[in-house]
């Protein structure tokens, strides 16, 4: 009897926790998808640098 108890139980258990489980749906979205991409470019900045440093070099080997 006890025996039986523990099986219904346990079985009922499971039944309750099997019911309890999130459902998880995917679709395809109605729209198409739009990416906003905002980017800066340095490089041309950098290269005015670097070219601005390699002066200011070739005019100190011209001091010393």
């Amino acid at each position: 009897m006890i025996m039986k108890l523990l099986i219904l139980g346990t079985l009922s258990c499971f039944l309750f926790a099997a019911a309890c489980t999130p459902t998880i749906k995917v679709e395809a979205p109605d729209k198409p998808i739009e990416i906003n991409m905002n980017i800066n470019i340095k490089h041309e900045i950098l290269i005015r640098v670097e070219r601005e440093v390699e002066e200011m070099f070739e005019q100190e080997d011209d001091l010393f």
